[in-house]
């Protein structure tokens, strides 16, 4: 369920999960064309290519990122774009990882340049 919220506290969010589906991805807010999920992967990122942009915003943790054919190294704090439609993926991470997802956009995205 996506609600949206003036406050979002990290740690209120990472309580409730893993979802009951098992999901380490949980909904936050959604306005207008920007939804916001927290995702805190473990052991392996499964992800498939998204329909609209997407910023990543790591909260916690590093490792290893992988965009199309890109692979860069990432920690805490950095920011990290995919557009839509590709395939991406973080690697080589821990069980700290943690990152804000933000979609925003028309389904497609705005194009890779």
């Amino acid at each position: 369920m996506r609600r949206t919220r003036w406050h979002v506290p990290v740690a209120e969010i990472l309580a409730a999960l893993p979802a009951p589906d098992g999901s380490r991805l949980a909904p936050v807010f959604d306005r207008g064309d920007v939804s916001v999920e927290l995702y805190a992967p473990r052991g392996r990122d499964e992800q498939r290519p998204h329909e609209r942009d997407e910023l990543y915003l790591v909260v916690a943790g590093a490792g290893n990122f992988r965009c199309a054919e890109t692979r860069v190294a990432f920690t805490a704090g950095d920011l990290l774009f995919v557009p839509a439609g590709m395939e991406h993926r973080f690697e080589d991470f821990g069980d700290e990882l943690v990152v804000w997802a933000v979609f925003f956009g028309p389904q497609g995205g705005y194009g890779v340049g």
